[in-house]
């Protein structure tokens, strides 16, 4: 009996709450960090050192001179070829197909995370872009050249985006292994093709995919897009989707 109520006040005490909730909490805290803390981190380390110097890092040039070293006719069609792929409005038709389906499935959740994602990627990129006004290296004649700022890539936070959000969508199946797999070629490719291009700056590429990702996987740890629960054996939808958390009731009724 002694033994029982031991038991039971050591389980109210502050120490034992920390110790449960980390342990409840463990796989989000570490989201946040690697996910989003991170990524921002470097993302704001990029930033400052361009707005003191626009010439950027030492390593910029290099990397860019040595990628143009292998430029031929046949990686000159695939780079043009990715660029179009890559473009941010192509990944409108792609995004907006997803979101009706959701909308006809009525994944409200999903699609609120879609949009949220996407929407707000856009609008960082265009701010951050007329903030910093980098200019676009002109090391080389491009074959494909652009003639807006340079900071941070769009190519390269639409890749980020694109990926991640299907990621999030596939979550609970098998089907986010070959969007992890292919998607982290896609991204690679498609930051490669800026460089090869001589569009981009390596570090512009960089802080695309850190913002991106940082914000993508923010706004999922509040959305919430994995938090569905798995569909009944007669077809029901999960409410999860068509309803708020009760965590989110509270926080509309105490407003």
């Amino acid at each position: 009996m002694e033994k029982v109520e031991k038991t039971n006040k050591e389980s109210h005490s502050p120490l034992s709450f920390l110790k449960n909730l980390l342990i409840a909490r463990w796989r989000s805290l570490l989201l946040l960090l690697i996910g989003v803390y991170l990524p921002l981190q470097i993302f704001e380390i990029l930033t400052v050192k361009i707005w003191e110097n626009q010439a950027g890092f030492p390593w910029d040039v290099p990397i860019l001179l040595a990628v143009h070293s292998t430029a031929n006719p046949q990686l000159n069609v695939l780079a043009v070829t990715l660029a179009i792929i890559g473009l941010p409005w192509t990944a409108i038709p792609i995004l907006g197909a997803i979101a009706l389906i959701l909308l006809l499935q009525k994944h409200w959740r999903s699609l609120a995370y879609l949009l949220t994602a996407s929407v707000g990627s856009v609008i960082i990129n265009r701010t951050a872009k007329q903030l910093m006004h980098r200019v676009r290296p002109h090391l080389w004649q491009s074959i494909a050249p652009e003639y807006s700022f340079a900071f941070p890539s769009a190519h390269a936070m639409t890749s980020i985006t694109v990926v991640v959000i299907l990621l999030f969508l596939t979550w609970d199946s098998s089907r986010r292994w070959l969007v992890l797999i292919f998607g982290s070629l896609y991204i690679i490719a498609i930051g490669w093709c800026r460089l090869y291009l001589g569009v981009h700056f390596p570090s512009d590429v960089l802080a695309g995919w850190m913002v991106a990702l940082g914000w993508t996987i923010g706004v999922s740890l509040i959305i919430k897009p994995y938090k569905t629960k798995a569909k009944s054996l007669d077809g029901d939808r999960p409410d999860d989707e068509t309803t708020l958390l009760p965590e989110e009731r509270e926080l509309i009724t105490k407003e």
